[in-house]
């Protein structure tokens, strides 16, 4: 199951690599017919499709399926947590001699960032997986072994799971890159490099697929926890319908859509807000959640990885913090906090206590990024539980703490803006009713309920509701503001008060590398 992927080397040239000498016989004795001879074999096949979401490889967080990037730097979460979070006015990294921190810092990178290279090619990665897992479990593949009644119908909802994470996948390379290489189990392996996709088409693609497999999925929380359902398939259709006028041009909007099934995840999905906000991100959050949709789940003992929300938690918490009070006794790596817009937004003239904002510091002001105790920690994420025990931890560093890809409160947020926008089937009177539904727990009582709603306040809202959870990037890219001048933060631009950044900065960079070895590929605009 097993591939190693090297940045910058596409899939097709990879595929070449790993197809010479078919004629040899495995040393292992493992092949296809025996790693899916079963049932059994097919459910392990399936938690490797979803491994690859919170791993960096099967055998230990000092070992890395990517190769050319440091290991404990190249999990998905990590990646994609950083260039969310850090190229926007939230997040801002003290590690600026670690390689491509700084050019996210400052929206300053090019198209040989290590870190925007490892993304595209984790996702990459994690997509040839599925393809893998999809082309070995066809009917056909199936019943020439032997496999069949209850068994092949389970093994079809696997499928239809391998297929939403595949089109996530996707849905995150069309939001960063644009235009990335396509491929499908359809793809013969190794005999030509993957054409290049527009983002108008992979777009269709992605809307096509989810709403293929709604109907094959578990229904939403009757499937295990951390796996796929219906929930999570209506789920990831609001975000993409919310976003589809950048994704396909001004006067593309569909909030129509977006407004559906944001409401199918509210009315029909049987979720509900966590009584409090902070146990959302405790080491115990998979216990009687009733507000999360899909994680990507993590274990401080089973699945080791410096990414994921052990970097998440040890990367917001500095040794002067006392990290044993965050569920890390071993940890606190001091890196990641917060420039001064973040914890401005909570800012509230009425003397009301938001109890979302959670920073550790005195002074939200930043001189030198380098210097992690200028600025306010944020203390969101927590290896502790909410009984304030210690989440289960090998060494005191890596954590228990599941990260939520999907949680009810955004469905929320996404059926405000939506009908704000013009989707017809909400009303703004609900609109507002789900936005205090929100605050009310945030404050613990009406007083900071809200009387009217507009956009810039939904805004608002998402980033107190949602900072730290990688949304921001893909938040300003939708209002118009994360590059140009009319909005400027800290460091924005490199420069200590903000500057203007180039427009064509709303798309990543296809990694320069990738482009040499795949002449069916053309690089973004600006790059």
């Amino acid at each position: 199951m097993k591939r190693t992927i090297f940045l910058g080397i596409s899939v097709a040239l990879i595929w070449t690599s790993c197809s010479q000498n078919l004629d040899l016989a495995p040393t292992n004795d493992i092949t296809a017919d025996v790693a899916y001879g079963s049932p059994e074999g097919y459910k392990n096949a399936l938690a490797k499709v979803y491994g690859s979401f919170a791993l960096t490889s099967g055998t230990g967080p000092g070992d890395s399926d990517l190769g050319g990037i440091d290991a404990g730097t190249s999990d998905f979460l990590r990646l994609y947590w950083n260039a969310q979070e850090l190229t926007t006015d939230e997040g801002i990294c003290a590690w600026l001699g670690d390689p491509g921190v700084a050019d996210l810092n400052y929206q300053t990178w090019n198209s040989s960032n290590i870190m925007l290279r490892g993304l595209y090619t984790r996702s990459i990665y994690h997509i040839t997986v599925i393809n893998e897992f999809l082309r070995e479990s066809t009917d056909e593949k199936l019943a020439g072994r032997g496999i069949a009644g209850n068994d092949a119908i389970v093994i079809g909802q696997y499928r239809a799971e391998a297929r939403f994470l595949r089109a996530y996948q996707y849905w995150v390379l069309m939001d960063l890159y644009g235009n990335p290489p396509f491929i499908t189990e359809e793809n013969e392996i190794g005999v030509t490099p993957p054409n290049q996709i527009t983002r108008a088409q992979l777009f269709a693609y992605v809307e096509s697929e989810l709403l293929a497999i709604e109907e094959l999925l578990a229904a939403p929380r009757q499937n295990e926890y951390a796996r796929v359902d219906q929930g999570a398939a209506w789920a990831l259709l609001a975000r993409l319908y919310l976003n589809a006028e950048v994704y396909l041009g001004q006067g593309s909007g569909k909030y129509t859509e977006a407004v559906a099934y944001a409401s199918k995840v509210i009315e029909e999905g049987g979720y509900s807000l966590m009584t409090q906000y902070r146990h959302l991100f405790l080491a115990d959050n998979d216990q009687n959640n009733p507000e999360m949709i899909l994680p990507i789940a993590y274990d401080g003992i089973q699945t080791q990885n410096n990414g994921g929300t052990t970097f998440i938690i040890n990367s917001s918490v500095h040794g002067s913090m006392t990290p044993a009070n965050f569920g890390i006794p071993g940890g606190g790596w001091g890196g990641n906090r917060s420039r001064s817009t973040l914890p401005g937004t909570f800012e509230d003239v009425s003397g009301n206590t938001d109890k979302r904002a959670m920073f550790f510091g005195n002074n939200p002001n930043i001189e030198d990024p380098a210097v992690f105790t200028e600025g306010l920690a944020v203390t969101k994420f927590s290896n502790k539980t909410s009984t304030n025990q210690d989440g289960k931890s090998i060494n005191g560093t890596f954590v228990s703490t599941d990260f939520p890809l999907f949680r009810l409160a955004e469905q929320y947020l996404i059926y405000a803006e939506a009908v704000l926008r013009g989707g017809s089937g909400g009303s703004n009177t609900q609109a507002l009713a789900y936005l205090n539904l929100l605050r009310a727990r945030a404050y613990g009582n009406s007083s900071g309920n809200l009387n009217t709603i507009s956009l810039d306040i939904v805004l608002d809202e998402r980033s107190k509701e949602l900072y730290w959870e990688a949304f921001r990037r893909t938040d300003l890219i939708r209002y118009g503001r994360y590059t140009g001048g009319s909005y400027l933060w800290p460091f924005k631009g490199g420069q200590a008060a903000g500057r203007a950044v180039e427009s064509f900065r709303t798309l990543f960079p296809i990694p320069a590398a990738d482009l040499i070895a795949n002449p069916n590929l053309e690089q973004n605009t600006g790059y």
